[in-house]
């Protein structure tokens, strides 16, 4: 065997662990949770909902104007988040709940009840779990 295709072989090899190596990457890419929607809701008015309760006050929405506050946690990219509150699976029905009565389910918390109904809620949980595209921010 010449040196040429000594090197020939050490390259398959290496393009062989290459290709294996992003293979087993991309599966770990593939238990990232997704933006989700939300049956029935409504992402545009759920943003607008957003703004006029004022959330942005206590937390940081991207795509809401002025909402950049530090007093609550940040609620970019929700969908990813394992609990609601700490506390509660990161589901759609206990995301509109939280919306809804944040006092019932951990009473003394930060978050104030400020009357939202369950179909704002649903608009709103609709809005925090939709990923804002590119275009979306441009255009706001």
């Amino acid at each position: 065997m010449t040196r040429r295709d000594l090197k020939l072989r050490s390259c398959s090899w290496l393009g062989l662990g290459l290709v294996v190596f992003l293979s087993a990457c991309a599966s770990g890419v593939n238990g990232v949770p997704q933006p989700r929607s939300v049956a029935g809701g409504r992402v545009d008015v759920g943003r607008s909902l957003i703004a006029s309760y004022g959330c942005g006050s206590c937390h940081a929405i991207p795509g809401v104007p002025g909402a950049d506050a530090m007093v609550g946690p940040p609620l970019n990219q929700f969908y990813a988040r394992g609990f609601i509150a700490g506390r509660l699976p990161n589901t759609e029905e206990n995301l509109i709940k939280w919306i809804q009565n944040p006092q019932q389910i951990e009473p003394g918390n930060a978050m104030p009840n400020l009357g939202v109904t369950a179909d704002e809620a649903r608009d709103m949980a609709a809005y925090l779990y939709h990923q804002q595209t590119l275009t979306e921010a441009i255009n706001r």
